[in-house]
């Protein structure tokens, strides 16, 4: 059963598409979290999306490792054009399919869990997950409090602090029908065809960025240099027209 599917139904879990293999999970999380980020700061994203912008400031204290994997995603413009496919209400949304499928391939590598420091109260935004070891690109912004999924190790690692209201209006009627695998595979082609209604991000940007150059070594040599552990091994454009 698609764990988001349980979710709903036991606020227990979240997910993406079907987990992998524990050994691989374990070896590509080993492997992306090989060299340092960022433990302290803070930056904000501003969200231009059909239903309206919105701003998310996240902590890296709270899930390091996450919130490095987002800044990235977010540098790379990798949000940009990306559908809200699943949208529960009185649970939460989840984005974060890329719309090329060939984009989407190069982020498949997963990156390893944070410690749960923050409880997933309303606005707060946290990656989804197949299981232990397991986040890549997708991510959801709680509609209320769902503390219950704290214990089951979704970290999150920023929150909505303007326009929480334009969140809420994100378009909804479709809730869980558009299908992952279907996502991956078809891209926005899919959904625009399938799900014309979907809210979507129009463009993704960091806004402001408090981290202390100190920190991370790669940040400080450059503003453009990215831990290779958190982006992929092999990289195309990925600005959109």
């Amino acid at each position: 059963m698609d764990m988001l599917v349980e979710a709903e139904k036991t606020k227990k879990d979240l997910t993406t598409p079907p987990p992998t293999p524990p050994a691989e999970v374990e070896a590509k999380a080993e492997q992306a979290d090989s060299s340092p980020v960022p433990t302290a700061g803070m930056f904000k994203v501003k969200f231009e999306t059909s239903a309206g912008d919105f701003i998310v400031n996240v902590h890296r204290e709270w899930a390091p490792i996450g919130a490095e994997r987002f800044y990235q995603l977010v540098k790379s413009g990798f949000y940009d054009e990306c559908r809200f496919f699943r949208v529960v209400p009185g649970f939460m949304v989840q984005f974060g399919i890329n719309g090329d499928p060939g984009v989407q391939r190069e982020w498949e590598n997963s990156i390893s869990d944070d410690p749960v420091v923050e409880s997933n109260q309303r606005g707060f935004v946290t990656f989804a997950t197949s299981g232990p070891n397991s986040r890549t690109t997708q991510i959801f912004i709680n509609f209320v409090g769902n503390e219950s999924l704290d214990g089951q190790g979704f970290a999150p690692f920023g929150e909505v602090i303007e326009g929480m209201e334009r969140v809420d209006a994100i378009y909804a009627g479709d809730r869980e029908k558009p299908n992952q695998q279907s996502i991956t595979a078809g891209g926005n082609a899919y959904l625009k065809a399938t799900f014309p209604k979907l809210d979507y991000v129009k463009k993704a940007a960091i806004i402001e960025d408090t981290t202390p150059a100190a920190v991370s070594p790669e940040l400080s040599e450059s503003a453009s240099a990215e831990p290779q552990s958190l982006v992929p091994e092999v990289r195309k454009s990925q600005d959109k027209q």
